[in-house]
């Protein structure tokens, strides 16, 4: 591998990822459909059970998750989010999260693999892979 894409290089680029990805999750567990959709450059594209999920915009993002999430889903934390690769303008993200219910007890805990891009100043999540329904 490049010494270009370990991720101290670019110390920076990780930092605004990982920003994004708080504020994504904090957006997300309070419902707030806008505050959620800017943490994401559109198209934003979903692979997981051998199909390619595509959002032309944000419209339909938050209902598509609760559908996803299913019933007695509460809130999600991060368990990790770890960089795997940076450069000046991507990050890919090796993460996982749990989906809690209301009583805290845990839904599910989940890998994904997250690249969070800049496109035209703003840091936003641009696709994932994950193995989650």
């Amino acid at each position: 591998m490049s010494v270009m894409n370990e991720p101290q290089w670019h110390a920076e680029a990780v930092a605004a990822a990982t920003a994004v990805l708080d504020r994504h999750m904090s957006a997300l567990n309070a419902g707030d459909a806008p505050a959620l959709a800017a943490t994401l450059h559109f198209p934003h594209y979903r692979f997981t059970g051998g199909q390619m999920k595509i959002w032309e915009g944000p419209d339909s993002y938050l209902a598509d998750f609760r559908a996803r999430a299913g019933d007695g889903w509460h809130h999600s934390t991060w368990d990790f989010v770890r960089p795997v690769a940076a450069g000046p303008d991507k990050v890919h993200l090796d993460v996982q999260f749990t989906r809690y219910r209301v009583d805290g007890s845990a839904m599910g805990s989940f890998r994904s693999l997250w690249v969070v891009t800049l496109r035209e100043g703003i840091w936003g999540a641009q696709l994932r892979s994950s193995y989650a329904a």
